[in-house]
């Protein structure tokens, strides 16, 4: 029979721990219930040994973060389960309940913080991988103004919007992607297979080469020769570029570089924008001042060279409500999108402006992509078309060369 290890409060509401042996999980609550104990969770017990003989290839599971996606979906049942009327502890219990899953671990944890007084607020703060401070400051508001199940109704609606505008974005770069590795794929196999093959009949004939035909036969004898330490080399310099990005200069560079490189600039600008509006349109919505919700969306724009003319915006602004004039000053943000934060600020609706600002960013974006998606296959088919092709021209010449010779004699 299994045994389940459980956490439990006593008579006395002190926090216990155990071990108890059961059928099922169900008959594990009835048995601590038996030890006059309350119940808080329950899991069944792993065995030491196979924990200790995972082997070494298995990759970790990641019970505790959950992704984007995950994030969005806990939050919304969440939500719907509170507006039902169920209390958070219960709600968190019933979240708690559904496998071996991230999830369920994280919900088990901010359970077991509640029960021992802690604030939603505060608890999810012992997860940063999954919640960001938006998260965290976005229920603060909730729990001041009583209204916690529709503050994560609207917490899970922004997830939704930035995960739907993530996945535009991917599906616009996996087609290229995909076109250009398959290009580069050929290329390289004709080099180290096709070509080798014709070099033998060319050098037994031994006649003059075309330029063109030269030229593929001597970038196919170093594939071959030097290939393997080529690859190396850019494995290696592809993982110093990537270590540089991390560090503040590469991703200063990095970012501001995303902003100017045609066709891709479109797509990024409009979507840190759209990002930027959403976001401070939540934190104003639910009461987060305006202050504090820069500082907030400072460090969840994805963009260094936005992040800092935030941060310079935010040292600006003086009176503490009026933000359309430091960010005007910066000339970083578009210009349509500071005269509505204007407009906004004259109205006394904010969140107002910022819902219009995001969805008009939302709407470029979709066009940008759109354009790129459009301009990118002409030009992707032309640097596959002209790789393959100069292979194919490069062997045909050859062979009209050789034929033609034959002729002769």
């Amino acid at each position: 029979m299994p045994h389940f290890a459980y956490v439990a409060l006593d008579r006395a509401g002190a926090r216990v721990e155990g071990t108890v042996e059961a059928a099922d999980r169900r008959g594990a609550l009835l048995a601590v219930e038996r030890l006059g104990q309350v119940p808080v969770s329950v899991a069944e017990a792993r065995p030491q040994a196979s924990a200790a003989g995972t082997a070494w290839w298995k990759f970790s599971r990641g019970k505790d973060r959950m992704r984007p996606h995950e994030v969005m979906l806990f939050t919304a049942e969440l939500s719907d389960l509170l507006a039902a009327g169920m209390t958070l502890g219960k709600a968190l219990n019933c979240l708690a309940g559904r496998g071996d899953t991230a999830e369920a671990h994280i919900a088990a944890d901010l359970r077991d913080r509640i029960i021992q007084g802690e604030a939603l607020s505060d608890a999810v703060r012992a997860h940063p991988a999954t919640f960001p401070m938006l998260y965290g400051n976005m229920l603060r508001a909730g729990e001041a103004s009583g209204a916690l199940a529709d503050v994560l109704l609207r917490l899970s609606e922004h997830y939704e919007r930035t995960t739907a505008m993530r996945s535009r974005i991917i599906q616009a770069l996996t087609y290229p992607i995909i076109v250009l590795v398959m290009g580069i794929g050929v290329v390289i196999f004709a080099m180290a297979k096709i070509v080798p093959q014709f070099m033998e009949v060319f050098k037994s004939m031994k006649i003059a080469l075309p330029l063109s035909t030269r030229i593929l036969i001597g970038t196919s004898a170093f594939t071959q020769r030097y290939g393997i330490l080529v690859a190396i080399v850019l494995v290696l310099l592809a993982g110093a570029a990537g270590r540089y990005l991390r560090t503040p200069p590469g991703r200063r560079i990095f970012d501001r570089l995303k902003l100017r490189l045609p066709l891709v600039r479109g797509i990024i600008a409009n979507s840190i924008y759209a990002n930027f509006a959403r976001t401070l349109q939540t934190l104003l919505a639910n009461g987060v001042t305006v202050l504090e919700a820069l500082r907030i969306t400072e460090e969840t724009v994805g963009n260094v060279v936005i992040a800092e003319e935030l941060r310079r915006a935010r040292e600006r602004v003086t009176d503490g409500t009026s933000i359309s004039g430091p960010l005007a000053a910066g000339k970083v943000f578009p210009r349509v999108m500071t005269d509505l934060l204007a407009i906004g600020e004259q109205t006394g609706d904010m969140p107002g402006a910022l819902n219009h600002i995001g969805r008009r960013f939302e709407n470029e974006l979709d066009r940008n992509i759109k354009i790129f998606t459009t301009a990118i296959e002409p030009i992707l088919i032309v640097f596959v078309a002209g790789g393959v092709g100069f292979v194919a021209i490069s062997i045909l010449s050859a062979v009209f060369k050789v034929t033609s010779g034959l002729g002769n004699v």
